[in-house]
């Protein structure tokens, strides 16, 4: 059993007691409000309203979790396909009326089926592990991608982390790791990364996309647009 799967199946089945911890490689842990991968439409912030709005065609919602975004995508009437590695996430989007759910890794895609649309939201960009991996998902998206499909993703800029210190030397200062823990269990550590929209823009314009950026707020999180050149 998984700790993040754990948790979302107890509190789908209102029987969460205790909390979400999310442990880092830059600080203290911090809790993860469980019900915030459950949130309706009316309680997404702007960024996330946005990039539902300009979804097109058929969807792959990349990471879907428990499928917040795919329900919302079809509720406005988008031919959707949602994926994610947990198992247990896939199983309560089915079970939550998610109606194409697969438990796959993007990675993993079978590239015969192509789609209007990527989605991934909170932070999306982030599974991508690497910096050096940003250009491995590009790749692969173009080949996921229908003739003039786009991508809509979104990350941050973590720069604040570092206002008292340097920035890392050996790595991309955007790259961290967490561990998920709930009733004590905890998972293995994961890759994550936030990549500032500077960076973005750079390394997506040297792999054949232009980057398009169309919402960014006060903490430094944006919403953008890729196209292929």
């Amino acid at each position: 059993m998984n700790p993040y799967g754990t948790a979302l199946k107890a509190f789908g089945e209102e029987k969460a007691t205790s909390p979400l911890l999310l442990h880092n490689s830059y600080g203290e842990p911090e809790e993860m409000p469980i019900w915030y991968f459950f949130r309706e439409y009316e309680d997404m912030p702007e960024l996330e309203k946005i990039a539902l709005s300009v979804c097109e065609g058929e969807v792959i919602d990349v990471g879907a979790g428990t499928g917040c975004h795919t329900l919302c995508l079809q509720q406005m009437g988008n031919d959707v396909t949602a994926i994610d590695v947990d198992e247990q996430a896939v199983e309560i989007m089915k079970a939550s009326g998610v109606k194409n759910a697969l438990n796959t890794d993007f990675f993993d895609l079978d590239e015969s089926r192509q789609y209007d649309t990527i989605l991934s939201l909170m932070n999306g960009l982030g599974f991508v592990g690497k910096l050096s991996r940003l250009t491995v998902f590009l790749e692969k998206a173009a080949k996921v991608l229908k003739p003039g499909g786009q991508i809509i993703i979104d990350s941050s800029d973590i720069s604040y982390l570092y206002e008292a210190s340097e920035k890392p030397k050996n790595q991309y200062f955007g790259e961290v790791r967490f561990q998920y823990e709930y009733e004590g269990l905890k998972g293995k550590w994961f890759d994550w990364v936030y990549i500032d929209s500077d960076t973005l823009d750079r390394v997506a314009f040297e792999a054949g996309w232009f980057v398009y950026f169309l919402h960014t707020d006060e903490n430094g999180q944006y919403l953008a647009r890729l196209i292929r050149k």
